[in-house]
């Protein structure tokens, strides 16, 4: 397994995962320039991607999905709530979106992903664990750490997680 971040923060967010033989993006927050010079970086090219998890709908984790979807045909997971959030946002990358359930496990090619909710300013932010040769879990914008967070994130070998809180936001 192969995590690179390419970006995290409030300005973007977009982290490579490679796992399983498969490669995700978890987020696609930047511009599709600067998401094409990372994966080049990786010598990937954004049409070898299976697909974009998103974590949650706010601008800084989906800026260049768009124009991800609408050049490279990518794949996008989401929860039913962040897929219904995209479609009237981003009314071109509907045709692309998989929407799937928090709690529940499913599988990228060799991959075992599972999305597990997270507390901040929306209705349906997740995390995900991903399962391959190794265990990874991510975290973006972690308002507070509950019990479903400790117990998808307990026992992975690399943990992405980036907190901040503000009580009256959450």
């Amino acid at each position: 397994m192969r995590i690179s971040v390419f970006a995290s923060g409030s300005t973007g967010n977009c982290t490579l995962v490679q796992a399983g033989g498969e490669r995700l993006l978890i987020d696609a927050g930047i511009s599709l320039r600067r998401m094409c010079a990372f994966l080049a970086g990786e010598g990937i090219s954004p049409s070898e991607l299976s697909c974009v998890l998103i974590t949650h709908e706010h601008t800084d984790h989906i800026s260049g999905l768009d124009m991800l979807t609408k050049k490279h045909g990518t794949k996008v997971v989401a929860p039913r709530t962040v897929a219904a959030r995209l479609r009237g946002m981003l009314p071109g990358v509907e045709d692309y979106i998989e929407v799937i359930r928090a709690g529940e496990s499913f599988h990228i090619g060799e991959a075992e992903v599972r999305a597990f909710r997270t507390l901040h300013d929306t209705d349906e932010s997740v995390g995900y664990r991903i399962e391959a040769e190794s265990s990874f879990g991510l975290c973006t914008d972690l308002g507070c750490l509950t019990d479903e967070v400790l117990e998808a994130m307990s026992g992975v070998e690399l943990a992405v997680i980036e907190s901040n809180y503000d009580e009256r936001m959450l």
